[in-house]
């Protein structure tokens, strides 16, 4: 059984593998575990899933980092979602039995419970995520997951999701990141630094987003020291060991 696993920025593509890799390439962890760097955005995460599956992979994970809307969570918190929202209030669930498994399975301190949401934007301020917490009363949001579970429903495949707190509901996204982004979701050093020669106020918020980046980054790595444990599951057998015991 092949996992494959969709991340969306090579700075969360460096928790699983040292290698380099360009957006829409593919890595082999090993036989059983297949990595592709999508690039943000649904649309590039429903397009990497369905590579990942035409190479063979029979249930997906979405893997990185995430803002957290609960005020209570913080950098480097780990998430296991058990649903995904998106903005039309579409819910999908995660496969239950293998977040139960996957859960057992996680040495760092995770909040396994609750929904991470969709948003096809860049969410930058504390005002704007705080809202979010209130009308739905998911616990984080980023923008490729539910895809990548809409991708998974659509062909009946098991979809779990693991995602890093980075940027907390009470913090303001400087604005030097939205500015430098390019298409690939990647931050234009270029633009970055052209913004700040203007922008000099942005840098102490630029230096507690890169410490609170850290920690997610530390999270995901440890996450991944337990990768063959936390998909050493088979959830054939779980499905049909549970109907038997109806």
């Amino acid at each position: 059984m092949i996992t494959g696993i969709i991340v969306a920025l090579p700075e969360e593509v460096s928790t699983l593998t040292a290698k380099k890799l360009a957006k829409g390439d593919v890595e082999f962890l090993d036989a059983q575990h297949v990595l592709i760097y999508s690039g943000t955005g649904s649309t590039n995460a429903r397009a990497a899933a369905g590579k990942l599956m035409d190479l063979g992979a029979t249930r997906l994970i979405s893997w990185g980092c995430a803002a957290g809307i609960n005020p209570a969570l913080t950098p480097g918190d780990l998430m296991l979602p058990l649903s995904l929202l998106n903005a039309a209030q579409e819910s999908l669930p995660v496969d239950l039995a293998w977040h139960s498994h996957a859960a057992r399975h996680l040495e760092v301190g995770a909040r396994f419970q609750g929904c991470l949401l969709e948003s096809e934007t860049i969410v930058s301020l504390s005002s704007e995520k705080l809202a979010l917490f209130q009308q739905t009363s998911a616990q984080a949001l980023d923008m490729e997951s539910f895809a990548v579970a809409k991708t998974a429903a659509e062909y009946q495949l098991p979809f779990l999701a693991v995602r890093a707190i980075a940027d907390p509901a009470q913090f303001d996204l400087p604005a030097a990141v939205a500015y430098a982004l390019n298409e690939k979701g990647e931050v234009s050093l270029v633009k970055l630094l052209k913004f700040l020669i203007f922008h000099p106020d942005q840098i102490p918020g630029l230096i507690i987003l890169g410490l609170n980046f850290h920690k997610a980054k530390h999270s995901l790595t440890k996450a991944a020291k337990n990768l063959a444990a936390i998909t050493a599951f088979d959830t054939a057998s779980a499905e049909k060991s549970a109907a038997a015991a109806i």
